[in-house]
């Protein structure tokens, strides 16, 4: 009997919320669209919530420290955040987990090149570390915060931040000065 009574909460704690159709908390959010896996639609408002950063230049290995913090009390359940080129789509560079709210992630087979909520808990603001990865140009850090099922924002960028090696080095690795002939 004892058995018995174990199975049925068992079974009721997995399987009962998805056939009343509770809502999952435990969602994912895309590595490459950001996009988290919900039937509603991104907000288009300005997101209550920045990235802030503690440096504007890195060099290649540098730590930066990173924050997403909520404005006021909007508070967040998830989060996405990585770091991407201008006008790039793939992740760069690595995050050392510090804060107990986050967890990295793997996208495009890179361990740790995106951090996300370990937990559903209402957030205010989380910490993280980024290592910068030796041939990175310009980039920003841009994040997805949920705030819950109908309210999400996709795209939160930070400011710019700049390679100290970028006036002298373009995108192929070679060096920008110009040869004079006589």
């Amino acid at each position: 009997m004892r058995r018995h009574s174990c199975f049925v909460f068992l079974f009721c704690g997995i399987f009962l919320p998805g056939i009343l159709g509770f809502p999952q908390t435990n969602t994912s959010i895309d590595c490459d669209s950001l996009l988290p896996n919900y039937e509603a639609e991104p907000q288009t408002s300005a997101p209550p919530y920045i990235i802030a950063v503690s440096f504007d230049n890195f060099e290649p290995g540098n730590e930066v420290q990173v924050t997403l913090e909520a404005l006021g009390d909007a508070g967040f359940k998830e989060f996405n955040l990585q770091a991407r080129e201008i006008d790039g789509d793939v992740p760069v560079g690595t995050f050392k987990i510090t804060d107990p709210n986050t967890k990295g992630l793997e996208c495009r087979n890179m361990t740790n090149s995106a951090v996300s909520h370990a937990n559903s808990d209402v957030k205010q603001k989380v910490t993280t570390t980024w290592i910068a990865p030796p041939d990175a140009r310009e980039l920003q850090f841009i994040a997805t915060v949920v705030q819950n099922l109908e309210n999400f924002w996709v795209g939160i960028q930070s400011k710019t931040l700049t390679p100290t090696h970028s006036e002298s080095v373009n995108g192929t690795g070679k060096s920008k000065r110009k040869v004079c002939y006589e």
